[in-house]
């Protein structure tokens, strides 16, 4: 039985005018079969943007209010049930959204914003798994991705697949960053396996105004004028790779992906809207030089980490998947 092509849909849109905005998600979306092929009545729908940091709230650093706003609408019009949720590195997912701008639209909309807390989940790779992912994400109905494309330091590109890191509890974040060491490569493959493990049902990049150069929060807002959306999340990192001209292998989180063999060829990717190809960009500026991935912690935060990454150790395991 031949299985069929993941789809990644793929258009210009060029506004996050709130008119111009709705008409491009709802072309963005008609191939993959509208909001309601992903959301029911009745549905918890968790909505994760990018919510990376409150400072530089001008920079792009995280996924726009304005998308995340016409997408809750179009969830309620399904008849699902938003929520949003993160869990940022530092700070609250409040703090952050209300720095960026988030909390009036939420506010009007009637949608919570939850803080995550993390439990184990069993994952198909034995290697991690004693990684600790949010609850609140494992256990809702839906899971809607809403990823910012931009450079990374430590991993050349953030997109679908590192934004759901954020599914990983604040301080586990940091052990992770510091088991990884200096190895891009063994991170990827956890943050694959996070990807796989949380399983995003809808994934939809906001690649109207990008983050290129130092990213994830130091480079600069760059227009690259796309919007993509899939429900396979590693079709569509492997689309956009294509897109900003950056080889796969260069990529830790596409090249794991690779690797684990969940990354689909180019060639299997069915564009049912416009391929990669026609909106190839040659100018994407990546970082200056890329960074290892640990914290470069001082000694005693990491002996900190070690003991309450233990005592994660000894808590019962939940099922891997979610409903």
């Amino acid at each position: 039985m031949q299985t069929q092509k993941p789809s990644v849909s793929l258009i210009r849109a060029t506004s996050y005018e709130s008119e111009a905005l709705r008409a491009s998600l709802v072309t963005l979306l008609e191939p993959l079969g509208g909001m309601s092929a992903f959301v029911k009545p009745g549905n918890r729908v968790l909505l994760k943007p990018n919510l990376l940091t409150g400072s530089r709230p001008t920079k792009e650093c995280t996924t726009r209010r304005e998308l995340v706003y016409e997408v809750a609408q179009m969830v309620i019009a399904a008849g699902g049930k938003p929520f949003l949720g993160d869990s940022p590195a530092f700070g609250s997912a409040k703090g952050v959204a209300e720095v960026n701008g988030y909390l009036p639209l939420l506010e009007e909309l009637n949608i919570p914003i939850i803080e995550f807390h993390g439990k184990r989940y069993q994952t198909v790779n034995e290697d991690f798994n004693h990684l600790r992912l949010c609850k609140e994400a494992m256990e809702a109905d839906v899971v809607i991705n809403l990823p910012k494309v931009k450079s990374h330091m430590q991993l050349t590109l953030t997109m679908g697949v590192k934004n759901l890191f954020g599914c990983v509890p604040g301080k586990m974040k940091a052990w992770w960053h510091m088991e990884a060491g200096k190895d891009a490569n063994r991170f990827g493959e956890m943050l694959v396996e996070t990807a796989r493990a949380i399983n995003p049902n809808l994934t939809i990049l906001d690649g109207i105004i990008g983050h290129e150069g130092n990213g994830p929060s130091g480079g600069e807002p760059r227009d690259l004028g796309i919007l993509a959306a899939a429900a396979d999340v590693f079709a569509l990192d492997r689309a956009v790779v294509e897109i900003l001209n950056v080889p796969p292998e260069q990529v830790p989180t596409v090249a794991a992906s690779q690797r684990l063999g969940v990354c689909p060829e180019l060639a299997e990717i069915d564009f049912p809207h416009l391929h990669p190809d026609l909106l190839k960009i040659e100018d994407w500026q990546l970082p200056d030089k890329l960074m290892p991935i640990d914290f470069a912690m001082p000694r005693v935060i990491q002996s900190t980490f070690k003991h309450l990454y233990i005592k994660f150790l000894k808590e019962p395991m939940s099922v891997y998947g979610k409903g």
